[in-house]
């Protein structure tokens, strides 16, 4: 196929009809409620959705595919234990539609990749394994054996296992993730890049290195508890809006709520309980108390400017505002902190964060008066080139209140995809730790590669060198997902293989090696049927509950198999003196957690303790106050800047979103509702004040062109939008402008590309269609 009849590595350039309403004033509500029917109905049907809506997130039903926020411990709505876009999940899974060899016969790649990822997705479930041979313009259908066969032989025919890069989506099971990475290691490398290199990875360096744990430390209860909750660079009225009972039971009792988002989030300002219709049509719970909407990457400024007015308060009145007892007891490096602290004057910090003086100083009352402080985050703050600064600087805050490690207060990172957590639990990481893989060692008789292996950036940077030469996705949209489209594109032809284990067509799928294989698995909808039964799988919530997952419908087709069977099928062809019994464990999914027993702390009496409904907590050691697995034995205050960021006249940031019809790179519709853009995802978010000053107005037509050390990537025909966000401050929907999202751009430490920080210019067109 020559370069100009090659497939899009982007969405195609298109409008779909745009319609703008009114923001409404409050989210979920009857609404949501409506639209996750609607999505229900069209997709699966009405009695069997509403079935397969009153096992989600309940304690013997399954784990939604969706988001990471957890369950309640104890009692559950039998109503509704799931949001809006829970049920969207769901009905994407649980589809009507298929995807055939036959509807491969007759639709090619160049055909399909013509095609949106809305429309993409909406094709349905893939039915069979499917093969693309070289040179071919269509998926053929190709047995497991043959699949499996012909990934091993290409396996096998590298110069080294390093030129194999295995990456994993958050949604894999915890039995399929510890079976996956003991293949990759066993095969000889540690080539295991995930989704979290793209979005917490920053979360957990920063956690690690002041908490010696890459992971939150609060539970659930905690938000009954808190005194404030800051919820910061995060949208969960889409993004995770079970978060939003969490946030209306601290109003509940008596805790207030503070907000830093650049964009006004209706989410964060007002919610109606969908689990309570007496409450549908009311004006809902008011959350937020204060809300900063703080410019791009502002959030140091933000946050030292707040520790300056403590600190000035403490001196004052010293032992009123810090607890020195944790401070002394607890922490290492607090005067070092305060020194540093004191170079900055708040009047120079005001103005970076784009934030009125008054409001900082409301902001710093508010922290002042409260004790227990859970702060929430999510990639608004991780997104950036010092993204690891602003969650150390997140600690640095909790530390100097004494609050982590008591009843509600503590570090919140809100995960993104379903058991995400849980794959870095089991090993699906590309730095492993010496202990993990010394057991590795010991419980399989091999000896795993201690050589570290390529996350997300290096292993498209060594596809593109051709370092790499073969591509295996456990899930996900690698090429939608991930930064720099057209290069990452090009960097996935350059393989001999491509592989991706998926449940519905992506546009992964179309951006292919030489060769490329679709493997189709079950669903968390579905009953996984092995040699011993049916199977249950585990996984693991943002707040480190471990928990089973039962699937209920009958597999969509007899051709499906399950991760952790084709994990196996792959190990069995692929490796020649393995001592592991790959088809026994997945003959019965309890001798894979007796493995995982026997090698990760935390899970003794794995198969018992899974069985209890509701699962049970990992050991946390920043919840139980203990951080001795710092460096220093000691919580750690750290020294952090504030962005250094300076743009040019003309020049804006800009950060990526997502719409409320979507969820991560699955677009189950065109609407973004809570910001009333209808039909259409090529939009720009714009301060009406800069659009006055370049003479635009709304719906106006404009090129996008981002700018990096002299390198200019261009994004075409977008509309703009006028909305509440600081001045010189854009926003704009992915996976359309992760063209613009530079390779290199990425943060200090935890190599996560900054989708959140892209300077960009805006160049109007003259085409005015829609205005």
């Amino acid at each position: 196929m020559s370069d100009k009849n090659k497939p899009h590595a982007q969405p195609p350039v298109e409008y779909t009809g745009i319609t703008t309403t009114k923001v409404p004033k409050t989210a979920a509500g009857v609404k949501a409620v409506k639209s996750a029917l609607t999505h229900i109905k069209e997709e699966v049907g009405v009695v069997k959705g509403i079935e397969l809506l009153a096992k989600l997130n309940q304690k013997d039903g399954f784990d939604c595919p969706g988001c990471a926020w957890p369950d309640p411990d104890e009692k559950r709505a039998f109503l509704a234990e799931y949001c809006e876009n829970g049920a969207k999940a769901v009905a994407e899974e649980a589809t009507k539609e298929r995807v055939t060899p036959m509807f491969f016969a007759t639709h090619s790649v160049e055909y399909l990749s013509e095609l949106s990822d809305y429309e993409l997705g909406k094709k349905g479930r893939i039915t069979h394994p499917m093969y693309l041979k070289e040179g071919s313009t269509n998926y053929e259908e190709i047995s497991w054996k043959d699949a499996f066969q012909l990934i091993g032989k290409e396996l096998n025919s590298l110069n080294s296992p390093d030129e194999a890069i295995f990456y994993t989506s958050g949604r894999t099971s915890n039995e399929a993730a510890f079976l996956y990475q003991l293949f990759v290691r066993q095969f000889g490398t540690n080539n295991l890049p995930d989704c979290s290199n793209m979005c917490h990875e920053s979360s957990g360096a920063g956690l690690s290195e002041t908490l010696g744990i890459g992971k939150g430390s609060v539970t659930l209860d905690d938000f009954n508890h808190a005194d404030l909750v800051i919820v910061m660079g995060q949208n969960p009225g889409t993004n995770h809006p079970r978060m939003l009972s969490a946030l209306k039971e601290t109003k509940k009792n008596g805790g207030k709520i503070m907000s830093v988002n650049p964009l006004e989030e209706v989410g964060l300002i007002n919610f109606t309980d969908p689990q309570n219709p007496l409450n549908w049509f009311g004006e809902g719970t008011h959350l937020t108390d204060l809300y900063l909407q703080v410019k791009i990457n502002g959030d140091v400024a933000l946050l030292k400017a707040i520790m300056l007015l403590l600190l000035e308060e403490e001196e004052k009145n010293p032992g009123t505002v810090f607890d020195h007892k944790f401070i002394e007891e607890h922490t290492k490096g607090y005067n070092d902190f305060i020194s540093d602290l004191k170079k900055y004057s708040f009047e120079e910090l005001v103005p970076q964060t784009g934030i009125e003086e008054a409001k900082i100083r409301e902001a710093a009352q508010m922290v002042l008066e409260n004790k227990n402080i859970i702060i929430c985050w999510a990639m608004g703050l991780t997104q950036h080139k010092n993204g690891v600064d602003n969650i150390r600087e997140v600690v640095n805050l909790l530390l100097l209140k004494g609050s982590i490690g008591k009843k509600g207060a503590g570090t919140c990172p809100v995960r993104g995809h379903s058991n995400v957590q849980g794959d870095r639990t089991m090993g699906i990481w590309e730095k492993p730790k010496e202990g993990f893989l010394a057991n590795l060692d010991k419980e399989f008789g091999f000896t795993a590669p201690r050589k570290h292996g390529y996350d997300v950036v290096e292993a498209i940077e060594a596809m593109h060198e051709n370092k790499a030469k073969v591509f295996f996705g456990m899930g996900g949209n690698f090429i939608s997902a991930t930064p720099d489209t057209e290069f990452t594109g090009d960097a996935l032809r350059n393989c001999n293989l491509t592989v991706h284990v998926s449940t519905k067509l992506n546009r992964s799928h179309l951006i292919h090696g030489k060769q490329a294989l679709i493997l189709p698995c079950i669903g968390r909808t579905e009953k996984d049927l092995q040699k011993s039964g049916e199977q249950f799988v585990s996984v693991e919530n943002s707040m480190g509950v471990v928990h089973q997952s039962h699937g209920d419908l009958k597999p969509l087709s007899e051709h499906l198999l399950s991760e952790p069977a084709i994990v196996a099928g792959l190990a069995e062809a692929t490796l020649k003196n393995s001592k592991v019994e790959w088809s026994k464990l997945v003959s019965n999914y309890d001798l894979i957690r007796n493995k995982i027993e026997a090698t990760i702390p935390g899970f003794d009496n794995y198969n018992e303790r899974v069985r209890v409904k509701g699962g049970f907590y990992l050991p946390n050691n920043a919840r139980a106050k203990d951080f001795k697995p710092t460096h220093s034995g000691k919580a750690n205050f750290t020294i952090n800047r504030p962005s250094d960021i300076v743009l040019e006249k003309e020049q804006f940031l800009m950060m990526t979103i997502r719409t409320h019809d979507q969820y991560n790179t699955t677009i189950y519709g065109l609407d973004d509702r809570y910001r009333g853009v209808l039909h259409e995802r090529r939009v720009v978010f714009m301060n009406i004040e800069d659009m006055q000053e370049m003479g635009l107005k709304k719906l106006d037509e404009v090129d996008l062109k981002s700018h990096f050390h002299g390198e200019v990537r261009e994004a075409h025909k977008f509309l703009v939008i006028p909305c509440s966000i600081p001045r010189r401050c854009t926003a704009t929907y992915f996976p359309e402008t992760n063209v613009l999202v530079p390779i290199r751009s990425k943060a200090d430490i935890s190599n996560t590309p900054t989708s959140k920080t892209i300077i960009m210019t805006i160049h109007k067109t003259g085409n005015n269609k829609y205005a």
